[in-house]
């Protein structure tokens, strides 16, 4: 009973500081993107704050739905905010549930399949599977940012064809969100509903930049926000940003292109370790089972794990070269 008790402890002890992690990798600090959100945040014509968040709270359909134990852990750790850009329909009592629930199958059905002497694997095992939900959750997140980032350049010069015919911001806005597929088109969508509620332009973009962390569209929401006050040629503006945009994705692809035999080089020297600890255990038991059973082998195997975290920490951030 005391090993359950430990076994359950660790789980859900380790469950709490990966979505702690998790959160702080999610949310970027750099001076660039600093510098156009606190622009973008400027107050604008129109509607107070407090009215504009009313609102926003109305359109989303969530005034006064999370509460307690909810709100509190996203006072903590901005989950739903994750949640939302991911754009699946999990929430964050299904997303707790997922993940202390596969840790703790995982690691209760270890406990039982093996032998006593290897019990303790079944806390490694449950911590392995542990963070594969806010793994699934942040891949989703970044794919569909990315897919966002991929759809702007199109949709900044549908709106520069839209201003240069006539037609006015709020129009150009509504253009791209019922032209443009998913995920960028929903957005802009939900930016003309919020404007036609009396919400400025200047918050509606602000909100927008707060739901879309991509860096482009800060660019668009400042460029629109100083446009208003300064005045000259949006239609200009957006032309230029598309152009940026577009040539920052073509560096991007060939970076991808030159990092590519990093990312495989990575891929061998992470994986082989267990392939060939698994081969070994086929080839020779007794021999590999001395990792287990010895108290210099289970120092081993525990410097062998560390290291292949650092490893692969130490390659990502080798490979992961910032446009």
């Amino acid at each position: 009973m005391l090993f359950y008790f430990v076994l359950f402890a660790v789980v859900v002890s380790a469950g709490g500081m990966l979505f702690a992690v998790l959160t702080m990798l999610q949310q970027g600090n750099e001076g660039v993107e600093d510098r156009l959100t606190s622009l973008t945040r400027n107050s604008g014509r129109g509607s107070s704050k407090k009215t504009t968040e009313s609102t926003i709270d109305l359109l989303k359909g969530k005034l006064g739905e999370e509460d307690g134990w909810t709100n509190a852990l996203n006072q903590l750790f901005p989950i739903s905010k994750m949640l939302e850009q991911s754009g699946t329909d999990i929430t964050i009592e299904k997303l707790i549930a997922m993940t202390f629930g596969l840790g703790l199958v995982t690691a209760a059905g270890c406990a039982f399949a093996l032998p006593a002497k290897f019990r303790l694997l079944s806390i490694l095992a449950g911590l392995i599977v542990l963070p594969l939900p806010l793994l699934y959750v942040r891949w989703k997140r970044n794919k569909r940012m990315d897919q966002f980032g991929r759809q702007l350049p199109a949709a900044m010069d549908l709106m520069g064809q839209a201003l240069r015919a006539g037609q006015s911001l709020p129009s150009a806005i509504q253009l791209v969100g019922t032209q443009v597929a998913e995920p960028l088109g929903p957005e802009f969508h939900y930016a003309f509903e919020q404007q036609n509620l009396g919400v400025s332009i200047t918050d509606t973009l602000r909100d927008m930049t707060e739901r879309v962390p991509n860096l482009d569209l800060q660019f668009f929401a400042t460029a629109v926000i100083l446009q208003r006050q300064t005045g000259g040629d949006l239609a200009e503006i957006l032309e230029k940003i598309s152009h940026l945009t577009r040539e920052r994705y073509q560096i991007k692809g060939q970076i991808q292109a030159l990092t590519g035999e990093g990312r495989m080089s990575g891929i061998v020297l992470l994986g082989l370790p267990p392939v060939l600890f698994l081969v070994m255990l086929k080839l020779n038991y007794g021999y590999v089972m001395a990792l287990f059973e010895h108290p210099v082998g289970q120092m081993m195997l525990a410097g062998a794990i560390v290291m292949q975290f650092i490893g692969a920490y130490a390659i990502k951030k080798i490979i992961d070269i910032k446009v």
